[in-house]
């Protein structure tokens, strides 16, 4: 890992302000003295152009007016040079002539327009001009530079004078307030620490932890914002697993103990078969007919789990028209003549009620929920099975006016295994698949199920996407509806009349 990388975030960010910061002073201070050495230089210039003029118009050696410093020399046509140079000197002082090597005078006689800089070995940088006096003689006239250097130089001072404590003063000011600015990211490290101690592996357990939001239109709001409601994700994901593993358990529990039973029965039966199989054919033949009778009934339970296995994994069902009003009816008939001590109403439409779905499973999700209807309901409790059309769907509802079922179950009547006599009573009902197995088919089939119960009223109420009634064999298929609701409502009638109860049937 780089040293760069192993320094904190606040750390990286005082350093990289300090280090822009002091980038664009430099770019400042550069640019200042630049531009102040070029106004010097213009200002020179003016200067200088003011001299020459002066100095071409009267004789050479004539230095009233002049400037401190000012250079002059003066060569006829062909370039000799005729006086020696004259430097003005400060006015307390004599003045002289200044002693110029040859390679010095050489470049001044070289000078010609615009003004340049030339670099003299005895009297240092000067800035000269040339000019042609009214003789025809060039006289070279120059400033020195070393004004101009020095002013920019006090101003470099000044500068680094200045933006020194300044650079310092920010890199100080700026750690603190990005420090301060970078503090909620302190409490966000620290809560992901305190929930990354949690044994979360552990089965259920309570994540309340959260980071406090100051101003949620930050940056740093937003990432607390965001931590959080990353944290109750993860809550309610460990609140659904806990529950899942515990209705696991459970589902495990339960049908561990519903196949024990008839497992226990065959067992028996098989060594009563093996102890009296040769002296006792009575008994043997009882024998067997229990041992049928409970590996029918673990056949049951296990076909009823493998179907819920299938619609867990989402296995497709088979997708056609059923007429929900034709299923109804025949359910109850069935039901009513396996329960000859209740009676059977029902209430369904003059016209087909299509859905697009499995016959089958839609038939057996009506045959359980007649089945806790007859088996969970005292003799002489009425039963109404009623089939409607309302906004696009066809709504199928039991409805019965038994005792209903306890507070405590009815949040729960759909999941697995749940029955109403916990002791699991055989004479009670089967193994608490039923209403679980409805839930399951209904929600593969884009339905849904509800339930409404209390004393003296218990429905439930099962709701299907509407299907186009217009199926190619319409004719022919109502033929068959009205031979089939006949048939079915004959069945109503003869059990209900054979029970001394009026015929509870309409379409």
């Amino acid at each position: 890992m780089s040293p760069r990388a192993r320094r904190p975030l606040r750390t990286r960010l005082a350093l990289g302000l300090t280090a822009l910061v002091a980038i664009a002073l430099t770019v400042i201070g550069a640019a200042t003295g630049h531009f102040l050495r070029t106004f010097l230089l213009e200002r020179l210039d003016e200067q200088l152009v003011q001299a020459a003029t002066q100095a071409v118009s009267r004789p050479f050696g004539r230095l009233d007016g002049l400037a401190v410093g000012t250079l002059l020399l003066e060569t006829d046509r062909t370039g000799r040079v005729t006086e020696p140079p004259v430097v003005v000197v400060p006015a307390d002082e004599a003045r002289g002539r200044a002693t110029l090597s040859a390679a010095d005078v050489r470049a001044l006689a070289a000078v010609r327009r615009p003004p340049e800089d030339v670099d003299l070995s005895t009297l240092g940088g000067y800035r000269v001009l040339g000019a042609t006096n009214p003789d025809g003689d060039r006289v070279v006239v120059g400033l020195p530079l070393e004004p101009v250097a020095q002013t920019v130089r006090r101003l470099w001072l000044v500068e680094v004078l200045t933006f020194l404590p300044a650079l310092l003063a920010l890199a100080v000011l700026g750690a603190m307030l990005i420090r301060r600015e970078l503090r909620p990211l302190e409490r966000v490290s620290a809560a992901a620490r305190r929930v990354s101690a949690l044994p979360l592996s552990s089965g259920r357990v309570a994540l309340d932890e959260r980071v406090a939001v100051e101003d949620e239109g930050t940056e740093v709001g937003e990432l607390a914002g965001a931590v959080n409601g990353m944290l109750g994700h993860v809550a309610t994901s460990l609140e659904a697993r806990a529950a899942t593993e515990e209705r696991l358990r459970r589902f495990v529990a339960d049908a561990s103990h519903e196949l024990r039973t008839p497992l226990a029965a065959i067992r028996g039966y098989a060594e009563l078969f093996r102890r009296a199989g040769d002296t006792h054919p009575d008994d043997l033949a009882r024998a067997m007919a229990r041992v049928e009778d409970e590996a029918r009934r673990m056949g049951v339970l296990v076909d009823d789990l493998l179907l819920l296995a299938r619609l867990d994994q989402g296995r497709p069902l088979r997708r056609a028209p059923v007429d929900l009003a034709l299923l109804a009816a025949d359910a109850a008939a069935d039901s009513q003549a396996a329960a000859p001590n209740q009676t059977v109403l029902l209430d369904i439409p003059p016209h087909p009620a299509f859905v697009t779905g499995d016959a089958d499973r839609l038939r057996q999700v009506l045959a359980n929920l007649l089945a806790n209807a007859r088996v969970h309901t005292p003799p002489g409790t009425t039963v109404q099975v009623c089939v409607e059309e309302a906004d696009h769907e066809v709504v199928v509802s039991v409805t019965d006016d038994g005792p209903g079922l306890p507070a405590g179950l009815r949040e729960r009547a759909f999941e697995r295994f749940t029955r109403a006599d916990d002791s699991r009573a055989r004479d009670r009902g089967g193994s608490g698949l039923g209403l679980s197995i409805v839930a399951a088919v209904i929600s593969a089939h884009d339905g849904r199920v509800s339930l409404d119960s209390r004393p003296g009223r218990t429905r439930v109420d099962v709701r299907l996407p509407a299907a186009d009634a217009a199926q190619p064999s319409r004719a022919a298929y109502d033929d068959s509806r009205e031979t089939a609701s006949s048939s079915t409502s004959a069945r109503l009638q003869n059990a209900n009349r054979t029970n001394g109860r009026p015929a509870s049937t309409s379409s």
